[in-house]
């Protein structure tokens, strides 16, 4: 089943200013549904590749977890770290701030951004202008505060989302731990950390394996000791950026090269393909992919999936960067090319698609 994405409704683009109206700050771009309980203080933990489904399939791994109120929002399209972190952190839908996948065509080139390790030649003021709503509830006066990899810190990924807050770096989740305790004792204050584990372990080893599940069991004794650390006044948010599958069925277009035909540049990554044509292409393009793939996938144009609400409202200077055609994996489909991301193919979980598996994710109050 396809999920679209819930975009001014519960969408992680509706989160910060949920916390922002909890923290009682009034700002003109805080009109989500989304309502969360008042507290003078949030800790917002997003614990990557950690869908909702999955927790719900493994409260044995997640006893803490899975003691909170079982609700659950939708991630961007498509269901991918770059998108969905820079949604959160703009408040954002993908079609406004322009991270539009994992990779994507830098307009007027035959050239790639890969969004989580960047390109020193992009700008990433100028890919992402719009201002991350962590620099709107600062300059509210909400303490505002990111605690993450100490590498990222001057990522291309975290400018783009991330820029305004104090940013923190500590290499393990336990001391991300140690210092969100810290920032949540300032008042009003917005605390938020990331970890990365559950994402890498499904990728390595699969969203069924034993790797996995400790890598949960872990994460979820963390977020345990966070909450009993943190003073009862100040409010946890756990969520995620995206779920993850395990895809059985692999199509490998160096192989069947005629997928290629018309296509100068393929982008995205394996569960959510951008094609980008060659002049007049498009239409034979789409034949192909639709006869090929069949019912395992969704193959669209730009305009459709535009039409179709998938990335919200989008701007002129974005649109460029969406394929001109979009190949969307249904539950067991990896579209994969193994001469230009040969990296995929070493991949067991995958996410990027628009199953309720990879959209739903969960949205936690502790």
């Amino acid at each position: 089943m396809t999920v679209l994405p819930d975009y001014g409704g519960s969408s992680l683009a509706d989160v910060l200013p949920a916390v922002g109206r909890a923290l009682g700050v009034a700002t003109p771009e805080a009109a989500g549904s989304l309502e969360l309980p008042p507290a003078p203080a949030y800790v917002v933990v997003l614990l990557d590749g950690l869908g909702a489904n999955l927790l719900r399939r493994h409260p044995e791994q997640a006893p803490y977890l899975s003691s909170l109120p079982p609700v659950s929002g939708t991630c961007a399209v498509p269901s991918t770290t770059a998108t969905s972190l820079t949604s959160l952190g703009t408040s954002l839908p993908p079609g406004a701030h322009g991270m539009v996948g994992y990779t994507s065509r830098i307009p007027g080139t035959e050239r790639l951004l890969q969004a989580l390790k960047w390109d020193p030649q992009v700008d990433p003021l100028q890919w992402q202008p719009h201002e991350p709503f962590f620099a709107t509830l600062e300059q509210a006066g909400v303490h505002t505060t990111v605690i993450s990899k100490a590498e990222f810190e001057q990522s291309g990924l975290t400018r783009v989302g991330q820029r305004g807050a104090r940013y923190l770096g500590a290499s393990s989740l336990v001391e991300r731990v140690r210092l969100g305790v810290r920032a949540a004792g300032r008042t009003p204050s917005l605390t938020y950390l990331y970890d990365s584990d559950p994402d890498h372990t499904g990728h390595a080893f699969g969203v069924g394996s034993a790797q996995w599940r400790q890598a949960l069991d872990d994460a979820d004794a963390a977020i345990e000791q966070l909450r009993e650390e943190l003073p009862e006044h100040v409010r946890l948010l756990v969520l995620a950026d995206h779920g993850m599958v395990d895809p059985t069925v692999r199509v490998d277009i160096d192989e069947e090269t005629h997928l290629r035909d018309g296509v100068f540049l393929v982008g995205g990554e394996a569960r959510f393909r951008h094609l980008y044509c060659r002049s007049g292409a498009v239409p034979t393009v789409v034949s192909t992919w639709r006869e090929r793939l069949g019912d395992q996938a969704i193959v669209v144009t730009r305009e459709e999936a535009i039409s179709a609400g998938w990335f919200g409202p989008v701007e002129d200077r974005v649109r460029s960067r969406l394929g001109d055609v979009m190949v969307v994996a249904g539950p067991d489909l990896a579209v994969m090319s193994s001469r230009d991301f040969a990296i995929e193919t070493m991949l067991v979980g995958m996410h990027g698609a628009m199953t309720a598996e990879e959209m739903m994710v969960p949205l936690l109050v502790g």
